[in-house]
């Protein structure tokens, strides 16, 4: 049975997580991470000079990415990547298998940029610049807009940012898939922490290999924060399961 839990890599899900991970006891946990992209977060704990650094050699888009993601986790009061974090610090205490099941981040980017019509770069440097103005306020409003309707909100992604889509979405759940599968014939329990973008995908893929799963979305996840937050406990639990025919 995997588990898969779609997460938001600005947000504070560690009290939720934690209690997900007590409660299942698995066998393995699984992060979108590549080995490069652990060892950077790892730096980035220990030595933010060194981890500065480093990421001088970055491509553009990938550090625009960061900076907005550093920006927004600042306005939550965490750090950009907590949730993976959460899972490497949990799978460390408690002796659990650690799994990387995502591909090169930077081999990704690079090859991304590459294929990308001069047009669709044009958008993605727009789309990247004034995302450093948008307020929290305005990123739940976005968020709530695109849980109601997270279909249309792909199809959209995919008009604009064809190669996006593609590679960042599409080539990636088809590679994690695969390396869910692997965990799934090895471990009786699989946990699987993703950006909850990658959740429908993933969702479909599974079916279409019979594995058992559910899922706990980030909207659940981010409803219990703030029921966290008014009432000072959690009480509730909530995930979509499936099982093979």
């Amino acid at each position: 049975m995997i588990t898969l839990i779609g997460t938001g890599h600005v947000f504070d899900l560690t009290q939720q997580l934690l209690q997900i991970f007590d409660e299942t006891q698995p066998g393995v946990l699984c992060i979108e991470l590549d080995k490069q992209r652990y060892q950077a977060l790892m730096i980035k704990q220990t030595d933010p000079e060194k981890y500065k650094q480093a990421s001088k050699d970055q491509p553009i888009i990938y550090k625009l990415l960061a900076r907005f993601q550093d920006g927004m986790a600042e306005e939550y009061g965490v750090q950009a990547g907590q949730e993976m974090i959460t899972a490497i610090e949990y799978a460390q205490s408690h002796q659990i298998p650690l799994a990387f099941i995502d591909m090169n981040a930077q081999t990704l980017f690079t090859r991304m940029l590459r294929e990308m019509t001069f047009r669709e770069k044009i958008r993605m440097f727009i789309s990247g610049v004034t995302g450093f103005f948008v307020s929290k306020k305005k990123i739940e409003k976005e968020l709530d807009k695109i849980e109601g309707s997270f279909d249309q909100y792909m199809t959209d992604v995919g008009k604009k940012f064809p190669t996006i889509k593609r590679v960042l979405i599409d080539e990636r759940n088809a590679y994690m898939i695969q390396q869910l599968k692997a965990a799934n014939e090895k471990y009786e329990k699989v946990i699987a922490i993703v950006g909850d973008g990658h959740v429908p995908g993933l969702t479909e893929l599974l079916k279409k290999q019979n594995i058992d799963f559910k899922t706990i979305r980030l909207s659940e996840l981010r409803k219990q924060t703030k029921e966290l937050d008014s009432i000072g406990k959690n009480s509730a639990s909530f995930s979509f399961e499936y099982k093979s025919p």
